[in-house]
Parts: structure tokens; C-alpha cells; sequence
């Protein structure tokens, strides 16, 4: 007899009869229900055996949230993901390495101001800009599709497991279920972007020289104030698909096949960027979440311009808003039968 067929024989996934722990799943479904029930600061049993709150709600909502980082963290699918991210700079760095011959003064930032082929050009001057180079090369195409991945087998992946009535039956409740995949979301979006700069640093460090950072503007900084900006560029690009999180969550919440939501996630992002690639729709571009992504370039600039850096996260906040409450008005009122 399996885990799970003894874990259904020991406890009803209704009522929760049998005075025995929910069903393990492949995924460590027992093991999150305990954290958001009882986590390290959640609950104490009381001198009666009754069992007495120590500390607020929110305490029970970041135990849960730790649980769904670490079997989302743990899963080979999302080792795989970081994996190929932290591939790209590699490939990045040996192609230019191998075109140029190692010789500084690359080409001209050709691409009509485009911020990769920008970078590129003077990677081989100095190794950060391999960092600013990666993050434009995967934040059309690599990032999103990893992000939507994650998001879009938030809640469908549990469903189509068969774990999703487990953890309901923990007290964590439908609302703090879905702030913790949500939460867990953006923490990937900041990890994978994380993975793609500290990869391109260390391949920029090995293949090119480091020093001095010559800004968009002509001015000159020292590397040390080109690593800080490295960083927040990091940071912004993790904000910039904050969208993307919240319309995958979504669509997770809308079916319960998680291939299918992965899929639907993936694709409404390519939907969408092809629709920001159109002139004759330039009317609608500023308010596609994508339209805004290389606005990270700004950095670079002396001083920096922070204008469409502001808009691109206000438009991020507002698509989490606008599909994250949907996502919550549509899960919350979700009958789950599985």
C-alpha cells in the first residue's frame, strides 16, 4: 500500500476524521499543512492537551510561506530552470570571447540604442557588463517563460496532484494558501534573476578585465559603484515581472492542470510581446506589462532617469493588483472536488 492510499485511509479529506495526518504527497503536502498549522512560532499545546495560539495569524501565513519555498526550491523542475538561466550568460560570455578574440574595444553599440547590443559591445572592455548584457538577453524570453512556469503550477500543479484538499484542511485558510505562492513567486523572480547576474559576473571576471565603468552618458564611475548598480538592475529586473507572477497565479487559479496553466501562462506572455512588437498598436504598448522591461538601462545613465524605471514598477504593481484580486476572488469561491 502506498503513502498516499494509507494516508486517504487515515484521515477523511473533508472532515478530517481518524485523528491521523493528511496524506503525504510527492510534493511534502503533510509537512506544509504542519507549517502553516504549527509552525516554529505557530502553535503550543496547552498543560489539557488543547492546543493554544502563541503568536498572530501572520506568523502561521510566513510557516507556510517557508513551506512553499522550500518544496518549490527543492523541485527538479525549478533546479532545471535556474540551471539553464545560469547558462546563458556562459554561452553569452564564450560567443563574444570567441568573436573578438579576447581583444578589447568592441564594436559599436549597434541594435539603434537598444540596451543588449549596447552591452554587448563593451563587454569586452570591461566583464560587468556581461551582467547588464545577460539580463536584457533573458528578460524578453528566458525569465518570463521561467517565472510563468512556476506561477502558472502554483495552485493547478496542487489540484492536478491531488494535494490542494490537503493543505485546505490545515487552518492557513484559502487567502494565506495564496499570498504564500504568491510571495513564493516573486522570491523565484528575485532567485532567477540573482542566478543570471551573479553567473555573468563570474563569467565576466574569468574571460574579460574589470575596472572602471564608462555609464551611458560618457561618464566614467568606479567598479565598485558599477557593482552597486549591477545589483539594483538586478532588483529592478525581479520587480519588472512581478506582472508576470501574478497573471500566472491567475491562470493557475482558473484550471486544475497544471501543464495547462504553465502552458496558457507562457503563451499570454509571447501573446503579449508580439503585441508590443506591432506599430499600429503603439497606442495600447504603454500599458502592456513588458513595454517597459529595459527601462533597468536607465542605471547606467549619469545622473540616472528614473522616469520610466517608475513607470515600468507602477505598472507591474498594478497588473499584481488587478490579477492577484482576481485570482483571490476566483480561488477563494473555487469549489475544490479533486
Amino acid at each position: 500500500m502506498s503513502r498516499a492510499e494509507a494516508g486517504q485511509e487515515a484521515v477523511d479529506p473533508v472532515t478530517g476524521e481518524g485523528g491521523a495526518k493528511p496524506a503525504t504527497g510527492p510534493e511534502g503536502t503533510a509537512a506544509r499543512s504542519e507549517g502553516a498549522a504549527a509552525g516554529p512560532e505557530g502553535a503550543a499545546a496547552g498543560p489539557a492537551g488543547t492546543v493554544r495560539t502563541s503568536a498572530p495569524g501572520v506568523l502561521w501565513t510566513l510557516g507556510l510561506f517557508r513551506s512553499e519555498l522550500l518544496v518549490t526550491l527543492r523541485r527538479w523542475r525549478t533546479i532545471a530552470l535556474l540551471g539553464v538561466l545560469a547558462a546563458v550568460p556562459v554561452l553569452i560570455g564564450i560567443a563574444v570571447r570567441i568573436e573578438t578574440g579576447g581583444d578589447g574595444g568592441g564594436g559599436g553599440a549597434g541594435g539603434g540604442g537598444e540596451a543588449g547590443p549596447a552591452f554587448i559591445s563593451q563587454v569586452t572592455n570591461n566583464g560587468l557588463f556581461l551582467v547588464f548584457a545577460a539580463l536584457a538577453a533573458t528578460l524578453p524570453v528566458f525569465l518570463p517563460m521561467a517565472v510563468g512556469v512556476i506561477a502558472g503550477d502554483a495552485v493547478a500543479g496542487e489540484s492536478a496532484a491531488g494535494t490542494l484538499r490537503y493543505l485546505l484542511v490545515a487552518p492557513a485558510g484559502r487567502t494565506r494558501l495564496l499570498l504564500a505562492k504568491f510571495a513564493t513567486a516573486l522570491v523565484f523572480c528575485l532567485l532567477a534573476t540573482l542566478v543570471v547576474a551573479v553567473s555573468a559576473l563570474l563569467v565576466g571576471a574569468i574571460l574579460f578585465p574589470l575596472g572602471e565603468v564608462t555609464t551611458i552618458s560618457g561618464t566614467r564611475i568606479s567598479f565598485g559603484d558599477g557593482l552597486v548598480r549591477a545589483g539594483a538592475v538586478a532588483l529592478i529586473v525581479a520587480l519588472s515581472l512581478a506582472g508576470v507572477a501574478a497573471l500566472g497565479i491567475f491562470v493557475s487559479s482558473l484550471t486544475g492542470s497544471g501543464i495547462a496553466a504553465m502552458a496558457t501562462t507562457v503563451g499570454l506572455v509571447i501573446t503579449v510581446q508580439i503585441l508590443g512588437s506591432i506599430p499600429q498598436l503603439d497606442a495600447i504598448h504603454p500599458y502592456l506589462f513588458p513595454n517597459y522591461w529595459l527601462s533597468f538601462s536607465d542605471l547606467l545613465r549619469d545622473p540616472v532617469h528614473w522616469t520610466e524605471i517608475q513607470k515600468n514598477l507602477g505598472l507591474q504593481a498594478l497588473y499584481a493588483a488587478v490579477f492577484g484580486s482576481a485570482a483571490w476572488a476566483r480561488f477563494t469561491t473555487k469549489d475544490i472536488t479533486a
